[in-house]
């Protein structure tokens, strides 16, 4: 009990620390960093002193995550709010409903373009490190895990691509808003959409209504979007918290044991960034400097391993910081979320299919394996949570469809969260690319924003 107490006495005192460094400089961009390096040493620290199943770790972290997983939650609950909100006034502001179409068909292309891409680079990386299910061994971890995923693979029997995409389509707004299902991000997209299109209905019989209905709906986001800023001040400790959680809690023998899955994933994650700063250059966007913008936001991708909770940070850096339009913003960052996960659902599924193959007779090289695991991957990115786990289930989904085993992704549950860092922060760094890149093309782009 006092090693615990005086484990939490020096965490408050970091806490302290990283508010004072906060208040001197005001640079929320380097104090997130600082506050994950902070996080890094201190999460290490804890596991020299302590064994990683030692009572007093659990009982710190226990304490610690009040802040870490408390911030989470602060993101989460304005997500729906927010989302309603803002994309509610976006579309207030259009003239007219077929700039919707424009904009959904240029996101939802972005993203599923770029998740084809992910899958293409996680094949690649499989057969460059020559990585296969065959020899991997299974503990009491592995086995309980195991177990985990056959029973969500077996609540998805029946599961088809039309109706999951039927799922979008929400049957009542209201549990949607309470993030009932894995899609009600989505759900509430549609439905903000719908209440939008009813403004620009009401404007054409009654413009004096409608201007009254979207100063109201205004006067409402500016409210939103002052909590949002609220709560993103908070973002620095809430990275703190979460880093040293991850990093007090990750077993470097596991990590060592799969050390060329770990590497071969981190790899394609990078070249994946990097496809992102090409594709931003065809649209005169400068990659340094967007990277350099979007940091903070990707930093806490990072930590939380969640591209849900993210979605306020996303938001206001696209707008703020990016200059892209507030609609293209709300709706990339929202469909970003549960579609087309380049992380997630593209390059993870695509390497465990290529690693499982051989398992069962197929030749993971041969071109009609590839072409059909690439058009499955990029059809199935739709609907995949944005929390930690989407990529189990995006992971589930495939090899199903595949007609693959599911054992591999119990067997690498031990390096879940390390590898889930990196793709999350992918995760959002394609919602991200897809509002920039359509904002340019659309010529929606605020460029006193992006200076």
């Amino acid at each position: 009990m006092l090693s615990t107490i005086i484990n939490l006495i020096v965490f408050i005192g970091l806490l302290w620390l990283i508010k004072a460094y906060f208040k001197r400089s005001d640079n929320l961009s380097r104090t997130v960093l600082v506050g994950l390096i902070i996080g890094v040493i201190f999460g290490g620290v804890l596991q020299l002193i302590y064994q990683i199943d030692s009572p007093v770790l659990a009982e710190t972290i226990n304490w610690i995550n009040i802040v870490g997983n408390g911030y989470v939650r602060l993101l989460q609950m304005i997500v729906m709010p927010l989302v309603l909100v803002s994309i509610l006034s976006a579309i207030s502001r259009l003239h007219d409903a077929s700039s919707l179409g424009k904009i959904s068909f240029s996101v939802l292309s972005i993203l599923l373009i770029t998740t084809a891409i992910s899958a293409i680079i996680g094949i690649a990386m499989t057969n460059l490190f020559h990585l296969s299910a065959e020899g991997l061994t299974s503990g009491a971890r592995e086995i309980a895990a195991n177990e985990k995923v056959l029973g969500r693979a077996a609540q998805l029997d029946g599961l088809t691509i039309p109706s999951m995409i039927l799922s979008f389509i929400p049957k009542n707004p209201f549990a949607e808003l309470t993030g009932a299902n894995p899609t009600s991000i989505i759900s509430v997209v549609i439905f903000s959409a719908f209440l939008g299109v009813a403004i620009l209905s009401i404007r054409k019989k009654d413009q004096a209504l409608s201007e009254r209905i979207a100063q109201g709906v205004d006067t409402l986001n500016k409210l939103v979007m002052s909590l949002v800023r609220v709560v993103i001040r908070l973002t620095p400790y809430g990275v703190l918290a979460l880093m040293t959680k991850v990093v007090a809690t990750s077993s470097l023998t596991d990590i060592l044991n799969l050390a060329g899955f770990v590497v071969a994933s981190y790899l394609a994650i990078i070249l994946m960034f990097i496809v992102h700063g090409l594709l931003l250059t065809l649209v005169k966007v400068n990659p340094l400097s967007y990277y350099q913008k979007v940091s903070p936001t990707l930093l806490f991708a990072f930590t939380s391993r969640s591209s849900a909770a993210t979605i306020p940070l996303n938001i206001e850096t696209q707008i703020n910081k990016l200059g892209v339009s507030s609609a293209i913003a709300n709706f990339s960052a929202s469909f970003g979320a549960t579609i087309g996960q380049n992380g997630c659902a593209g390059i993870y599924p695509a390497m465990l299919a290529v690693m499982v193959a051989p398992t069962v007779g197929i030749d993971p090289t041969s071109i009609h394996f590839l072409t059909t695991l690439v058009l499955v991957v990029t059809i199935s990115s739709f609907g995949i949570a944005g929390v930690g786990g989407g990529a189990t289930f995006a992971a589930i989904i495939v090899l199903s469809t595949m007609g693959l085993p599911l054992t591999l992704v119990g067997l690498l549950i031990s390096i879940e969260p390390l590898i889930d860092m990196g793709r999350t922060a992918l995760n959002v760094n394609g919602a991200m690319t897809a509002g920039t890149i359509s904002s340019r093309l659309l010529r929606q782009t605020n460029e006193s924003s992006t200076a």
